[in-house]
């Protein structure tokens, strides 16, 4: 899968993953796609429900180790 940005959120706690992936998403066109990588168990719903209420779309999630991976594609 093709990522367009990647951020790093591993050691922040709810919502600050949830912020950072606003902010990136806002400076992205739509279509592309943003990894965030975090530590923050909470982020699994989270971003299920960030998703449904902004309308970009939750690709993937994936649970590495203590490592919690989203992929959106931005609206």
């Amino acid at each position: 899968m093709l990522i367009d940005k990647e951020i790093d959120t591993r050691g922040l706690h709810c919502p600050l993953p949830i912020l950072k992936a606003k902010k990136a998403l806002a400076d992205m066109e739509s279509g592309q796609t943003l990894k965030v990588v975090s530590t923050d168990a909470g982020s699994l719903r989270d971003f299920q429900a960030f998703a449904k209420q902004t309308g970009n779309t939750l690709l993937e999630q994936q649970t590495e180790g203590a490592e919690f991976i989203h992929v959106l594609r931005r609206r």
